[in-house]
């Protein structure tokens, strides 16, 4: 009795200790109970599931217990609170200006963190320009470029002091005199962004440009095509609060100002078509509209815009001809603009499109082609190089 009675009081004398013992317990219990998760909405990501011993030989147990360790970090409980807890020690507490890869600068805008060209970029970005001159000399007079400059090139003012960013602008101008040396358009936006830069044409907490800045740059293209531009006073606006972006899904700022995402009440309908080779696809899927508006009600609210990243689809228009879009993700809030102009808007994301262009673009007669992509992913695009294979 006296010797159980000292063992109680030794435990007492840890509390601290104790404390952290039944903590661990509980979480542990809490793993068992709580069913896995295999994606994360708010990190954007698939989450590892439970792996299972294939072999029981050494290279089977090293790669089962390096599952596992990956299991059970990706499966924890309450894996987002503790992420969150871990952006409000480092920037509320610790004054970081940078917290998952993103820069944190002033009016709550964030940055990504992108100080040079990556060695995989530095391959990336001549293939991509190369592909640019073949299409634009296999189609002199038809091809327009769009590339989107970064919001750190809009706004510089609110990136965080002395942050080393990648400079763009040099590259912007060289792929400018490159289109066009080849016979295309380019259509700088990088002007009638800053001559609007009090307004709200870049997400704070997303890599996207808003449907605003969208907006300002196909204004652009229309002067640049002598069109008359979408009038969003014509058409209802809608909107939709509380959208955290790509880039808070990194940061984690406990102080973060969520984005609004607005949209055109329109009724043009889409078709994403089931493409099996090169050409017009004759089979498809229509839409019920532009918007795929269940995704307003999870943490990626930009895929609304065109149902996502499809490889080939075509927006039904209310004007006359018809135009290519070439694109990343940039363009799926820029294309409904182009219903004002053109009777069909088919659209190409090489993400998922296998194929080269010559065959689609004979089969359409299309009068006008678009690149369009933000800067940051031309430079790294490895699917882009398809643009400049003749076939």
């Amino acid at each position: 009795m006296e010797k159980h009675n000292k063992k109680r009081t030794s435990l007492r004398q840890y509390p601290v200790l104790l404390a952290f013992g039944l903590f661990f317990l509980g979480l542990f219990v809490l793993d068992l109970v709580t069913p896995d998760r295999a994606y994360s909405e708010l990190e954007n990501t698939t989450l590892a599931q439970r792996p299972k011993l294939t072999a029981p030989t050494a290279d089977g147990l090293n790669n089962y217990f390096t599952g596992y360790t990956k299991y059970v970090k990706d499966q924890v409980f309450g894996r987002d609170e503790w992420i969150s807890l871990q952006g409000f020690v480092e920037t509320a507490l610790f004054q970081k200006t940078e917290n998952g890869g993103i820069l944190l600068g002033k009016e709550h805008q964030m940055f990504p963190r992108t100080y040079s060209l990556l060695s995989s970029e530095t391959r990336a970005l001549p293939k991509n320009t190369a592909a640019l001159e073949s299409l634009c000399q296999r189609y002199p007079g038809k091809v327009n470029v769009m590339l989107v400059p970064a919001a750190s090139v809009i706004y510089p003012e609110n990136v965080p002091a002395g942050a080393p960013l990648l400079h763009e602008e040099p590259y912007l101008d060289q792929l400018s005199s490159a289109v066009q040396a080849a016979g295309g358009r380019f259509v700088d936006v990088r002007d009638p962004l800053r001559s609007h830069k009090d307004e709200y044409l870049y997400y704070r907490t997303d890599h996207h440009w808003t449907s605003l800045g969208a907006y300002y740059a196909y204004s652009q293209l229309c002067e640049a095509l002598g069109l008359t531009p979408f009038d969003p006073a014509a058409h209802t606006a809608l909107t939709r609060d509380g959208f955290y972006g790509t880039h808070y899904s990194k940061a984690r700022t406990w102080n973060a100002v969520p984005d609004t995402i607005t949209y055109y009440e329109l009724q043009n309908a889409l078709t994403i078509w089931n493409v099996t080779g090169p050409g017009q696809p004759t089979e498809g899927t229509t839409t019920t509209g532009l918007y795929d508006t269940d995704k307003l009600n999870v943490y990626d609210k930009y895929a609304m815009f065109l149902h996502g990243n499809n490889g080939l689809s075509r927006v039904d228009g209310d004007g006359s001809g018809k135009i290519l879009v070439i694109k990343d993700s940039y363009a799926n809030c820029f294309v409904p603009y182009l219903t004002a102009n053109y009777a069909a808007v088919d659209v190409v994301d090489f993400r998922n499109y296998n194929y080269g262009l010559d065959q689609l673009i004979a089969d359409n007669d299309y009068d006008q082609i678009l690149v369009l992509y933000s800067f940051d992913s031309f430079k790294s695009d490895p699917y882009l190089y398809r643009a400049g294979v003749a076939g």
